[in-house]
């Protein structure tokens, strides 16, 4: 557990004449096996120690942080000035790090735009044997073939991150906020692909009926005091708070209760009537789809406490809790969730009797790409992670569920079917780890060039072996 990047270098500098695995971790929220090896002599790197951010260059706008900083802290110390990075986290950001982020990519805060490894000007990193080597600049990206981009979305596969730089933005003064029930699948997805495609809002997010209903049964989100003062706060102006708290507060849980999918959106911009503008161009994509407008607790609320505790790692009741994901085109989104469902029908009645549910998340990424990502929960023993992770409070209400292999086994079967529907739709993924299958979508001469990068700078693979296929 390297306190900086000197510590870091002359540790894998001890290391390398002894031949061990090297396996970069920063938050640990990677649901992939990111980070988990196939051998046995292995030598965890564990950058959640170097969590300081280095700089803050206001005037030249740009941000340098060791790689285990997280994402909520980044935010904290920027958001006093005004100022964020254009993708700002994951909505696990209290645990993950901006080392993570560029490692696995991902998005949530921002993702209307951009997603957060291709942000990144340049990063400082430590190859296996213990050089320092420095990539891209603190100007612009690229400059000259891009090698910064070689260290992005690669699972940790070619060395291990210790200094990222990252540009700024101003943080916006305006905000509107929206969310809208849909009778189906068909025209939830309609309306947030033309959202997308317009560039309307920072953030458009969704849920079907079994997983907004999973998020209700949690201790509801207008009954939790502290998400709700800090609401209020970020309406400025104290009447203007009190009518938005007690809209929060009326809303309850009921408020979706007769819509089948809901979709909710944030527009930020630097002046009210700009970012009314575009929700009312949204209302108006909405309606023509029969979406039905109803309170915007969740992305208000959310917006307000954006990084809340990783309470939802695990279900309403102490299940377990994985997703997986793909990002297809939107052309291809409508036929990819019916695909999805046939499977989960075809399996119904296993999943029945072994107390299996599935839901589903969905956003638009930038303007080319729509997620889909499906949730399972299923009684099963908790890990040493989620132990770690989950607030002791929010554990101690939970259920101890025994160890449940049949159910586990039958998700695997599940997820593996889920990977092979995205596969089909051509669809690509963050976080590719162990579980998705880089090395058949990518082209043969691409991929061959991969294996030899890998080569040049892990000669012995002994940085995160086997993560992307490699």
């Amino acid at each position: 557990s390297p306190a900086d990047t000197v510590m870091l270098s002359a540790g894998l500098r001890a290391v390398a004449p002894f031949g061990i695995d090297l396996m970069p971790r920063g938050g640990g929220m990677s649901y992939t096996s990111g980070y988990i090896g196939d051998g046995a002599d292995a030598l965890v790197v564990d950058t959640s120690a170097m969590d300081r951010i280095l700089h803050i260059e206001e005037v030249d706008m740009t941000v340098t942080v060791e790689a285990g900083c997280s994402w909520a802290a980044l935010y904290a110390a920027l958001k006093p000035r005004g100022l964020r990075t254009p993708a700002w986290g994951s909505l696990s950001g209290i645990k993950a790090s901006v080392g993570g982020g560029m490692s696995q990519n991902g998005l949530f805060w921002g993702g209307g735009s951009s997603t957060m490894a291709p942000s990144c000007l340049s990063m400082q990193v430590v190859l296996a044997d213990g050089t320092i080597m420095r990539t891209g600049n603190a100007i612009t990206r690229p400059s000259g073939p891009d090698v910064t981009g070689l260290f992005t979305a690669d699972c940790g596969a070619f060395a291990i991150k210790a200094e990222v730089t990252l540009p700024l933005v101003r943080e916006g003064t305006a905000f509107a906020y929206g969310s809208f029930g849909f009778a189906g699948a068909d025209t939830c997805f309609a309306a947030m692909s033309e959202v997308g495609r317009a560039g309307l809002a920072s953030e458009c997010f969704g849920f079907d009926p079994f997983l907004q209903a999973q998020r209700m049964k949690r201790d509801s989100l207008s009954s939790d005091a502290k998400a709700l003062a800090t609401m209020m706060k970020a309406q400025g102006g104290f009447w203007k708070a009190v009518k938005a708290g007690a809209r929060v507060v009326a809303a309850g849980r009921s408020f979706l209760d007769d819509s089948n999918f809901s979709v909710h959106f944030i527009c930020e911009g630097r002046h009210q009537a700009a970012v009314d503008a575009d929700m009312a161009a949204i209302s108006a994509i909405c309606a023509a789809q029969g979406g039905v407008m109803v309170e915007n607790t969740i992305p208000k609320i959310l917006r307000a406490n954006p990084f809340p505790p990783v309470n939802s790692m695990v279900g309403p009741n102490g299940e377990r809790w994985v997703p997986v994901h793909g990002i297809v085109a939107h052309s291809r989104a409508p036929a990819t969730i019916d695909a999805i469902t046939a499977l989960f029908t075809a399996h119904e009645d296993a999943m029945e009797r072994l107390g299996v549910g599935a839901g589903y998340m969905f956003l638009t990424v930038g303007r080319t790409g729509f997620l889909i990502e499906p949730v399972f929960y299923w009684p099963d023993a908790l890990d040493a992670i989620h132990h770690a992770s989950v607030e002791p409070a929010h554990m101690a209400k939970l259920v101890d569920f025994p160890a449940n292999a049949a159910a586990r086994a039958l998700v695997d079967a599940l997820r593996a079917g889920v990977i092979d529907i995205f596969r089909a739709a051509d669809g690509v993924h963050f976080q590719v780890g162990r579980a998705y299958p880089l090395k058949a979508a990518s082209d043969p001469a691409a991929w061959t060039l991969l294996g030899a990068i890998k080569d040049h700078l892990d000669p012995d693979r002994r940085v995160n072996p086997g993560v992307l296929g490699l």
